[in-house]
């Protein structure tokens, strides 16, 4: 755009000029124009990035799943909250399925991400009075000490280091479970910060890699207290594999209520076979967002796609909460008539030694030797 500061302005005020000329008849539209573009920008940028795209991007039929769940049943929201908000297109997702958001609130580490999500809630008509984002790492330094949110979503860095420092054993956000996560896996500590910020009226949502379902240790001490202690988690939902820029592993949301409407039991969802193939990267069309977003909320049993577990079969099963254990997706195989196997290998049998006649002939005929 030009090398120096005087010749970028230069070219993006003639920019700006020719922008001007054109009727984008805005008027005509219901959606965000600008917002939406800037949006379209940082997904493009994103699908581009590899790796790094995960740390401010989640793709946004994702978050449009997110969003969809943790707005089931309300019209209006006082606040969301994202602990690793990037940059911040999953809290703008949830606004758009209410009404109206009262506030939101956010932490994000990365000082040129924090700044991608500011300027997205501007662009998206957000007043800067009606959000309250932070610079600062969420788990070391968090920024919202003593507030409660009515919603809570997050896309956080799978598998992430973490201090675990052991002074974090009397921090209000730990100290009832009895353990703290892993130094080398930060997942539950994301899901214990979560949960110390929820409201009881709430709904939160979060996006983990698969291992925090069955890894035993601490983290199998911190999801059986969630479950035996408290009864918080609502809902486990299995996602396809290579949906997420930089990683191709399967990923699940995990769905959690202080005030569960159907404490007896834990919703699980296998989604991972409903997706569309692209290029380089799997994505969820409508139809696999609608599907699992209705299953949800209606808590449907469908054979090989969702299942209602009792807390007992999941106490039996050591709350290990592995998706096949509870949602059986296993296909039988056509059974094979062996007799009729037998006697296709006899017909061929027959017809080969007729076809080593003829080529017996046709050897004769040329004065060469046959080839057995």
């Amino acid at each position: 755009m030009g090398r120096t500061p005087k010749a970028k302005n230069a070219l993006i005020a003639k920019i700006l000029v020719h922008l001007n000329k054109i009727d984008f008849r805005l008027e005509e539209t219901e959606s965000d124009v600008l917002g939406d573009a800037y949006e379209y920008l940082i997904g493009q940028f994103a699908s581009g990035a590899g790796k790094k795209a995960g740390e401010f991007y989640t793709p946004q039929q994702v978050s449009k799943v997110l969003a969809k769940i943790v707005t089931t049943g309300k019209s209006r929201l006082k606040s969301v909250y994202d602990p690793t908000c990037g940059s911040g297109s999953l809290l703008l997702r949830v606004a758009r399925e209410v009404e109206s958001v009262g506030d939101f609130y956010g932490q994000e580490m990365n000082r040129t991400t924090y700044n991608l999500a500011r300027m997205n809630m501007i662009l998206h008509g957000v007043h800067y009075r009606n959000f309250d984002l932070r610079q600062e790492d969420t788990l070391e330094h968090p920024q919202h000490e003593g507030m409660r949110f009515e919603a809570v979503v997050a896309n956080p860095p799978f598998s992430a280091n973490w201090s675990a420092n052991k002074l974090f054993e009397s921090d209000d956000r730990f100290s009832q479970y009895g353990a703290l996560a892993p130094s080398s896996k930060a997942d539950f500590a994301f899901v214990q910060h979560m949960l110390h910020h929820l409201d009881e009226n709430g709904i939160m949502a979060v996006v983990l890699p698969h291992g925090v379902l069955f890894r035993g240790a601490a983290e199998g001490r911190i999801r059986q207290y969630v479950i035996k202690e408290r009864n918080w988690l609502d809902a486990v939902i299995g996602l396809p594999a290579n949906i997420f820029y930089g990683t191709s592993i399967p990923t699940c949301i995990l769905v959690f209520k202080k005030c569960r409407e159907n404490p007896e039991d834990i919703l699980f969802i296998d989604a991972s076979a409903y997706f569309e193939k692209a290029k380089n990267q799997n994505y969820l069309r409508d139809e696999d967002v609608n599907k699992i977003v209705s299953t949800y909320r209606q808590r449907l049993q469908e054979e090989k796609y969702s299942y209602r577990a009792p807390l007992t079969e999941i106490e039996e099963n050591d709350f290990n909460l592995n998706i096949p254990r509870y949602v059986d997706t296993f296909e039988e195989e056509e059974e094979i008539d062996l007799d009729a196997v037998a006697q296709e290998i006899r017909k061929v049998d027959q017809d080969m030694v007729e076809t080593d006649r003829l080529i017996r002939g046709f050897c004769e005929e040329l004065g060469i030797e046959a080839p057995f």
